[in-house]
């Protein structure tokens, strides 16, 4: 470890959550802080902080005491991690990963066993909220690890999330984000089937919206999702498409087979997000999920054994 009183932290991934994210860790912390991405134009949004662009994941393994990732699913953490260039490749390995990706739980117990062979102690810690929360470090983080490794990175955390939950053992952080992720994409999908019958029935989505809110039937998506996406049927591309949102339902449906529970919500929500993909809205924000309600498009049957 350094023996400066704030360690050196590093940041491997720069993308849409990621950038904001170590922006603000660059900012907020009184040490060194190191970014590495295999793209140059996403380290062009941290040039006017003192966060250092490194060359490869080996410098950052060398230099840095805690490694935070944020990478787009388990095969990329995996290879960051454990791949033949990894974090833990060469002699010297950072003495702790945290990772802010949403993977699947089966692979983050693997990698935090993995690495504890090597030495390096691992928590997950996916990261929920908006891309603007993530921009002013108001995210929510989820965190899965022991005691111990818990207190040691809370306050890094916190340079990102104003809310920090210890959410038990390895893997637990997933669990918690993977269940927070499903019940955002079933509650769009039920605002979409929602809005687009009051509408049909006479009843404006914009007077809907404003009526429902006022009752139970308010929500985050509703604030959110509803009013700033589908309410105007404006779905950005570089925000979190349907092809993200089947990666996550994919984790949850995994989970759900590996511990015996059937979860029929989000397998019709799967059937819907992947109509959206194969119907136009490839590439764009997840909401456009209206637009398969509004149309009546065919859902592709359940698959079968």
């Amino acid at each position: 470890m350094t023996t400066n009183a704030a360690p050196v932290i590093g940041f491997v991934g720069l993308g849409v959550m990621g950038g904001p994210m170590c922006r603000n860790v660059a900012l907020k912390h009184a040490g060194e802080v190191l970014a590495f991405d295999t793209s140059l134009a996403p380290v062009e949004s941290i040039q006017d902080t003192k966060a250092q662009r490194v060359q490869s994941l080996a410098e950052l393994a060398e230099r840095a005491d805690i490694v935070l990732l944020s990478l787009p699913g388990g095969p990329a953490v995996e290879q960051v991690c454990l791949g033949p260039h990894g974090l833990t490749s060469g002699v010297k390995r950072p003495p702790i990963i945290v990772d802010l990706s949403t993977t699947s739980v089966a692979v983050t117990r693997s990698v935090s066993q993995r690495l504890a062979l090597l030495n390096v102690s691992f928590a997950d810690a996916p990261v929920a909220r908006t891309r603007e929360a993530a921009q002013r470090g108001e995210l929510s983080i989820m965190v899965g690890a022991d005691d111990e490794l818990f207190e040691r990175v809370k306050s890094v955390l916190a340079y990102m999330g104003s809310d920090v939950t210890h959410c038990g053992a390895t893997g637990c952080g997933q669990v918690v984000k993977l269940i927070n992720n499903a019940l955002v994409f079933e509650n769009t999908l039920a605002l979409a089937e929602m809005m687009v019958l009051g509408e049909r029935a006479g009843v404006q989505p914009a007077t809907l919206l404003d009526a429902v809110s006022k009752g139970s039937g308010d929500s985050f998506v509703l604030r959110n999702h509803a009013r700033k996406s589908m309410l105007p049927r404006l779905y950005p591309e570089k925000s979190f498409p349907p092809e993200y949102v089947l990666k996550d339902i994919g984790y949850v449906l995994e989970l759900a087979q590996q511990t015996g529970v059937n979860t029929r919500v989000t397998e019709l929500a799967n059937r819907y997000y992947a109509a959206t993909a194969a119907h136009g809205w490839s590439g764009r924000y997840f909401p456009a999920v209206i637009e398969v309600v509004d149309r009546n498009i065919e859902l592709a049957p359940i698959a079968t054994n």
